[in-house]
């Protein structure tokens, strides 16, 4: 693949943070899925009372089951600020 689209690939990742009952840190994942593709796989999974499953950039999965979720964050990727300019 070239640089230029792995640039490209890497700048629409989704951040997902998962918060779990019981558990003292959350986990994240960066999903190349968009983030309305993640909101809708965790609506079905919170529907369906089963589990919540997601796969990450790498391909490593994620199965966590509905029970156990604290809450799910889905955040845009920010756009990196280049130069000086006023805050």
């Amino acid at each position: 693949m070239p640089p230029h689209t792995r640039l490209l690939t890497r700048l629409r990742d989704v951040e997902v943070k998962i918060g779990v009952t019981y558990a003292a840190r959350e986990l994240v994942i960066e999903s190349a899925q968009s983030s309305e593709e993640v909101a809708s796989i965790v609506a079905a999974a919170l529907k369906d009372g089963s589990v919540l499953n997601l796969e990450d950039e790498k391909g490593r999965r994620v199965i966590v089951p509905v029970e156990k979720l604290a809450y799910v964050e889905i955040a845009e990727p920010e756009a990196r600020r280049v130069g000086f300019g006023a805050i």
